[in-house]
């Protein structure tokens, strides 16, 4: 057997971001991951590109039954600190919409740059390894694999959510947190597109393909990005972002009309200046016109020929549609886990179980869930560094 002082089981980003910085202190670390490469996830971020941080990373972007719980590992490895690493291996970057940081070399730069300071620092990665059964006696975690076995007393679970099942997603680390007595809060998909019932797939169907400016809220949220269209219902990054606040039977409000402050008096104004005008060739000006000339559909005359209950109707399918969505694309479809490892059951300083010694989660597999934008990559490497300072 051989003896590690930490083990840490994944190879995504928290699990290298917290590999490289424990090794960089002098520690003996042994990494393993079961798929047969590394940073699967951030290999396909961004379109190869990775979306590897945001600029305006704050708490309030984050998801938790304790929403101060990611404050301080947030605090002590900051956005500009994982940018910092990045630079010293000469990586550039370009900020796309709200913040998000790009990588001008592709996501297999960012994975290069994790992986040599790892190998700088001397970590021991082993791909292709499924960890069979974990134990822990006499203050030591044995962990067996198919043709091995490791022991350290210190491990850390960095093996993310259920999200994506097919690049190797499975409830490993929530398995781990149940063997040693930890709360995990309810798992869900999350930043993942809706699907909906035929009534309302009969108007979106045809516009699959279709996006547009949206302001999308649901309760107290609302997020403005784009909306798109599919097959099967709504998806787009403002989709995305509202999905990890909406629970199943709750109504989303949809505006299609963002710069207009009233729709009904902007519809209004409309039909008086321009009486002869179709509803459908208005619309078009501000919409797509395939989307324009659905909305427009059930009233085919012109602007003039509306009455005021028409225009109200109009005005509040553009800007107050509601939708109850039927559910979501699921975790094979969804870019993160709602959910996790409670954060009750752990250290927010240190990320270890409070009554587990030596047991630390990091990453997706805790109930800390980023917005859209390079912000769950971010807790990846907070929190991956601050359990990193304790091992």
């Amino acid at each position: 057997m051989q003896n590690f002082d930490a083990i840490i089981v994944g190879g995504g980003a928290a699990g290298l971001m917290c590999a490289l910085s424990a090794a960089a202190r002098g520690r003996k670390i042994l990494l393993l991951e079961h798929n047969k490469s590394l940073g699967a996830k951030i290999l396909i971020s961004g379109g190869g590109r990775c979306n590897f941080t945001n600029q305006d990373v704050v708490p309030t972007a984050y998801l938790s039954q304790n929403p101060h719980f990611a404050k301080s590992a947030l605090s002590r490895f900051t956005q500009w600190d994982f940018i910092s690493l990045i630079a010293a291996h000469g990586v550039t970057w370009h900020e796309k919409t709200l913040g998000q940081l790009f990588c001008d070399q592709g996501a297999k730069r960012i994975l290069k740059v994790l992986t040599d300071e790892c190998a700088k620092n001397g970590v021991t990665i082993e791909t292709g390894v499924a960890v069979e059964e974990v134990s822990f006696e006499n203050e030591t975690y044995k962990i067996t694999c198919t043709h091995s076995s490791y022991s350290a007393p210190r491990l850390v679970v960095a093996t993310g959510g259920l999200s994506i099942p097919k690049m190797g997603a499975t409830g490993f680390a929530y398995d781990v947190a149940r063997q040693f007595g930890l709360k995990v809060e309810k798992t869900e998909a999350a930043l993942v597109p809706f699907t909906f019932a035929e009534g309302d797939l009969a108007f979106m169907k045809p516009l699959a393909g279709v996006a547009a400016d949206a302001i999308i809220s649901c309760g107290n949220s609302s997020f403005r990005e784009a909306l798109l269209f599919t097959h099967r219902g709504l998806s787009g990054p403002s989709v995305l972002q509202i999905s990890s606040y909406w629970h199943a039977g709750e109504t989303l409000v949809v505006n299609l009309l963002p710069n207009t402050e009233d729709g009904f008096a902007w519809l209004r104004d409309a039909r008086e200046a321009r009486p002869k005008l179709q509803l459908k060739t208005l619309l078009a000006e501000i919409l797509p016109a395939r989307l324009a000339e659905a909305i427009a559909e059930p009233w085919p005359g012109a602007l003039g020929g509306l009455s005021n209950k028409d225009l109200q109707a109009v005005a509040d399918r553009c800007c107050r549609w509601k939708l109850v969505p039927s559910g979501t694309e699921g975790f094979k479809k969804a870019e993160v886990t709602r959910g996790g490892v409670s954060t009750a059951e752990l250290s927010s300083k240190t990320m270890e179980a409070k009554k587990q010694p030596g047991l630390y989660f990091i990453g997706e597999c805790v109930d800390v869930t980023g917005w859209l934008g390079g912000y769950n990559f971010q807790w990846a490497w907070s929190s991956g560094w601050a359990a990193a300072q304790y091992l």
